[in-house]
């Protein structure tokens, strides 16, 4: 009766640990299918003539997108069943970006900035040490 039980014990932990495998094994493979069909899909969306190169979130489902296709750099307004082009823009009137959407920043820079945001708006730490300045002459005069 001990070894029948010692058995099954056994047997029950061989099951468990050949479903952990090949869960792992599944989830693995649906991970990796995932990953190249992201690449894919990603590879197949480039043709080189239409490229978006900004966009402004609105409300709920309401965008601004600047466009290029071709040539030609367009304003457009999406919305849930619509777009319309609000307007073309010239090469000229487009305004070089700052590269804040483009500069990718690590997790460490995130939460050094979150921790001293005067580190991100740097024109008011300027403001705040002069006001902060003119404060304190003004208690030495008195």
């Amino acid at each position: 009766m001990m070894i029948l039980l010692a058995a099954n014990r056994s047997n029950s932990y061989a099951q468990l640990l050949t479903v952990l495998l090949i869960f792992v094994v599944v989830l693995g493979a649906t991970a990796l299918t995932t990953k190249w069909i992201a690449g894919y899909q990603k590879e197949m969306g480039r043709s080189g003539n239409i490229e978006l190169l900004d966009a402004v979130r609105l409300g709920n489902n309401k965008y601004i997108q600047i466009v290029r296709v071709g040539q030609t750099y367009l304003a457009l307004a999406v919305c849930k069943d619509s777009v319309t082009v609000l307007c073309e823009i010239s090469e000229n009137e487009m305004k070089a970006g700052d590269g804040a959407h483009a500069q990718r920043l690590s997790f460490q820079e995130i939460m050094k900035r979150v921790k001293n945001p005067t580190d991100l708006y740097p024109k008011q730490k300027e403001l705040d040490d002069t006001a902060k300045s003119e404060n304190d002459s003004d208690s030495e005069k008195n």
